[in-house]
């Protein structure tokens, strides 16, 4: 048993190691590639992307198309009246894109999502409809200016942005920010005050599975 739980340890160790390693990399890149990003903030355009941090997906996790029943469709619709206004939604791990369909009766959102099971309906609150698309993948504006920080309450999250007065897109969990201050080398603790720019759902998920390991367990968390 002892010896079992001395391998444990150092598998666990060398885990971070990797972890920490990678990070390392990404640290390294978004120190040299902040200033470029920020001074191509004012004259990037948004090409009609829209953010939202009430309905993205899960961050980290692997999106895969699913098939939605038609009959739930057509339960969803049957009380629709007249035309609603149809978008098709790219929802990525982080960020989503809207086009515009136009307007559609019932019976053309049943057609229209015929035409493309691999998308799910859905009805927002004003009444317009959504023909979603999952995609495992970093919106393009999210590649272009997300940034893992901290916010007020020393949470890891994600910012449209360097941190600061700019939106928090999403907060993932309480950072122990003494032990994580005293674990990692100054100039990664110092990067992620200033924000760390991620360039790809890698380096995403890099940053994501790093930091996880300094935080706040639940029971610590409640003390606060």
């Amino acid at each position: 048993m002892i010896l079992l739980s001395l391998l444990n340890k150092i598998k666990k160790k060398l885990r971070w190691k990797r972890r920490w390693l990678t990070l390392a990399a990404v640290v390294l890149i978004a120190g040299m590639s902040s200033l470029t990003l920020i001074l191509l903030k004012g004259s990037s355009s948004t090409d009609g992307l829209e953010w939202s941090s009430g309905d993205q997906p899960v961050f980290g996790t692997q999106i895969r198309p699913t098939q939605q029943p038609e009959d739930d469709v057509q339960a969803m619709v049957k009380h629709i009246v007249g035309q609603r206004g149809a978008y098709a939604k790219k929802a990525y791990v982080c960020g989503e894109e809207l086009q515009m369909l136009g307007r559609m009766t019932a019976a053309q959102i049943l057609q229209y999502h015929k035409e493309h099971p691999a998308l799910t309906v859905s009805i927002g609150e004003g009444g317009d409809v959504y023909f979603t698309e999952q995609i495992d993948d970093l919106s393009p504006q999210c590649k272009n200016n997300a940034y893992f920080g901290l916010d007020a309450k020393g949470n890891l999250s994600l910012f449209e942005g360097v941190p600061g007065s700019n939106q928090v897109l999403r907060t993932f969990f309480q950072l122990n920010i003494e032990f994580l201050e005293s674990s990692l080398p100054r100039e990664t603790v110092k990067q992620l005050y200033r924000g760390i720019p991620v360039n790809n759902l890698d380096e995403y998920n890099s940053v994501l599975s790093t930091f996880a390991d300094f935080a706040v367990e639940e029971p610590e968390r409640a003390l606060h």
